[in-house]
């Protein structure tokens, strides 16, 4: 039988250090990896410092999160910076969840859009995005820009 996880969802109450160790675990996560593109410990003390954080914890272990920067208020415009799950909770609708959770918060929070960048290559992310109406705006390079209109 299979042991149930239990999932306690958060805003903004992961310390640095937890952030440092959890991107830290999911550098090959990323496409490329994540240390290939910035320094880890200097990106966690930013998204710690300046980004609004949603989390899914598993007793102590922060197993899921997204970082986003609600920071543009003249635009009324956000942009999801991260969004990591630990290998073993992959396929269990973390991210979805957290999505959504972000999603909610950006419209409570009255803001119209939210924009992110992934990696053309990272196809399983682009296709989570696509389900909750993100859509692409722009390509860089490898990269894509999607955007989800938050219309109420």
């Amino acid at each position: 039988m299979e042991s149930m996880i239990t999932l306690v969802y958060k805003i903004k109450t992961a310390v640095q250090q937890e952030i440092y160790l959890h991107l830290k675990e999911c550098n090959t996560n990323f496409i490329p990896p994540l240390d290939s593109k910035v320094n880890i410990q200097e990106y966690s003390k930013k998204l710690f410092e300046k980004s609004v954080t949603f989390e899914a914890w598993e007793d102590s272990v922060l197993v899921g999160m997204i970082a986003a920067y609600m920071n543009d208020i003249e635009n009324k415009s956000g942009f999801i910076t991260n969004v990591t799950t630990l290998k073993e909770y992959k396929g269990k609708g973390i991210a979805s969840e957290l999505i959504k959770r972000c999603i909610d918060y950006t419209r409570k929070h009255n803001f119209k859009e939210i924009l992110l960048e992934v990696s053309g290559k990272n196809t399983e992310a682009i296709h989570l995005y696509t389900k909750f109406g993100f859509k692409e705006i722009e390509k860089k390079n490898i990269d894509i820009i999607m955007k989800l209109e938050l219309n109420k």
